[in-house]
């Protein structure tokens, strides 16, 4: 059981927080258009956030991260990681994905995890989005010994980077290609230890149902493998023999045929994660069996309060790699997701009145453990109004304090 959530320092969010809300008083921005409220009541507009991707409001539990688009919410998550104004606050290295690469940038949430820890920008085709050039530059990447010096890893885009960049290059592939290759670099920036872990998602998947992947991959090291419905595809079959007899873990197995689930065991011990009858069904009951999970030392097995979550939009999936250094950094949040701007699913609801912290008159909230929610996006992603009630439910309330849930979700070896 985690007694306590893990927190930035003080001094690294006064510097990121800093730095953002001086970008957003010093930037032209981007005003929010009303949205509607649950209640159907008008909803006022957030502050506006700058092409830097500003914080644009905090709350006591929760902050936001972003703005109107993907570019924008990466970029946001990048400054947040590393406000760029010391060593210590700027990445080895950045990965740079073009945006319409799906796979690509699912698979390269790894590259979030240790030793590399780099956050992750977006590339529009084979242009540099305003907001990537400018948070590129505010970075200030230093070189990544483990690949050469390289600043920036560029994955299936020949977006040009500024003058002395020096770069270490991937090029398109299938999915099942690309996500060798990223493991193969994850392996090298390693100094060739191979994971004892991989998570698989089937190719062909809803992208919101393979989205808690991005984050579950970047806090433990696992890389994302493809598989389609119906094989495993060469390159995936390498990269699983190369690894002898790992652990490997299937999201969305539905997504999956069972002849590509035996074949899957023919390479190590396979695992699927789905949720619980008692969970339901959808894009968030799925999220929540992600972050409950747990099998040794694997899995975020977040059943308890204490933790930092992150919240997205599941219309939004290029947002979950975005924001996968926060599942990797800070207060180390699984992905949760929801299904519309102006509403908690209640899977969603459930699983966050279970984890909510309480105190008693002979444990006051001083002596307490606390939630904190990461939001990524503008309000047209998450509403001023569920932005407030996500406050509420992560607020430490008195009370006897939640019970540990013993609920597992669906966890069956593969036969």
């Amino acid at each position: 059981m985690r007694l306590a959530s893990p927190r930035l320092p003080v001094s690294a969010i006064a510097l990121g927080l800093a730095v953002l809300a001086g970008a957003l008083l010093g930037g032209c921005g981007k005003g929010g258009a009303p949205v509607q409220t649950s209640s159907g009541g008008p909803q006022r507009t957030l502050a506006p956030i700058t092409p830097e991707g500003a914080v644009s409001v905090a709350t006591r539990n929760t902050t936001r991260v972003g703005g109107a688009d993907v570019a924008s919410d990466a970029a946001g998550v990048a400054r947040t990681a590393y406000p760029g104004l010391t060593t210590a606050t700027r990445p080895q290295t950045v990965v740079l994905v073009d945006e319409h690469n799906w796979p690509a940038a699912l698979a390269a949430s790894s590259l979030a995890s240790a030793p590399l820890s780099a956050p992750l920008l977006y590339a529009e085709g084979d242009s540099l989005p305003e907001v990537t050039s400018k948070t590129l530059h505010t970075l200030a990447p230093f070189g990544a010994n483990a690949l050469g010096g390289a600043q920036v890893i560029r994955i299936g885009t020949a977006a040009a980077v500024p003058p002395g960049i020096l770069l270490h290059s991937l090029p398109t592939a299938t999915p099942a290609v690309m996500a060798q290759t990223i493991e193969r670099l994850l392996v090298s920036a390693n100094g060739g230890k191979a994971p004892h872990q991989a998570i698989v998602v089937s190719a062909s998947a809803p992208r919101a149902l393979t989205m808690p992947a991005a984050g579950l991959s970047a806090e433990s090291g696992a890389p994302i493998l493809f598989v389609t419905p119906g094989r495993v595809p060469a390159a995936t079959a390498h990269v699983l023999a190369s690894m002898h007899r790992p652990s490997i873990y299937v999201i969305d197995p539905a997504a999956v045929s069972r002849t590509a689930l035996d074949e899957l065991g023919h390479y190590g011990a396979v695992t699927q994660i789905a949720p619980s009858s008692s969970e339901g069904t959808g894009v968030a009951a799925n999220a929540v069996a992600v972050a409950r999970f747990t099998n040794g030392t694997f899995g975020w097995g977040v059943k308890e309060p204490g933790h930092g979550l992150v919240f997205a939009n599941a219309a939004r999936p290029l947002d979950a790699p975005a924001a996968a250094m926060l599942s990797a950094t800070g207060d180390y949040g699984p992905l949760l997701l929801l299904e519309a701007p102006t509403q908690i699913p209640s899977a969603l609801s459930g699983y966050l009145g279970d984890i909510q912290p309480g105190y008693s008159a002979t444990s006051p909230p001083v002596k307490g453990i606390y939630n904190h929610g990461w939001l990524i996006g503008d309000e047209r992603a998450i509403s001023a109004a569920t932005q407030a009630e996500l406050d509420s439910v992560l607020e430490i309330t008195e009370s006897s304090g939640p019970q540990e849930s013993s609920e597992e979700p669906t966890v069956s070896p593969a036969e």
